[in-house]
C-alpha cells in the first residue's frame, strides 16, 4: 500500500497517510478541517539487486535497462561500444 503526502492550504499542516491506489484522496485536515491536497514527494524508488546482465565496463554494449540512460545519454540502446570505447 502506498503512502501519500498531504498539505494543509489552511495551517499549513503536512502529513502522509497510508492509502490503497483505489482509495479516494483525503480532503480534510485532521488538525484544523481545512482542505488538503495531495502533494507530489520523492517517492522511495526501487533498488535492483543482484549480479544483473551487462555492466559498465569498457567494450560492454551501452544499457538502458541498467541505468536509465545510454553512456553517451540517449534515450534509447545504441548498440554501440561505450562512448567511442573498442569492443
Amino acid at each position: 500500500m502506498p503512502t501519500y503526502e498531504y498539505g494543509c492550504e489552511r495551517c499549513g499542516l503536512r502529513f502522509e497517510r497510508r492509502q490503497s491506489m483505489s482509495e479516494e484522496p483525503l480532503t480534510e485536515c485532521p488538525k484544523c478541517g481545512g482542505k488538503v491536497q495531495r502533494l507530489v514527494s520523492g517517492g522511495a524508488g526501487f533498488i535492483l539487486k543482484g549480479s544483473g546482465q551487462g555492466g559498465t565496463r569498457r567494450g560492454d554494449a551501452c544499457s538502458l535497462e541498467q541505468t536509465g540512460r545510454t553512456c553517451c545519454g540517449l534515450g534509447a540502446p545504441c548498440g554501440e561500444p561505450p562512448c567511442g570505447g573498442e569492443s
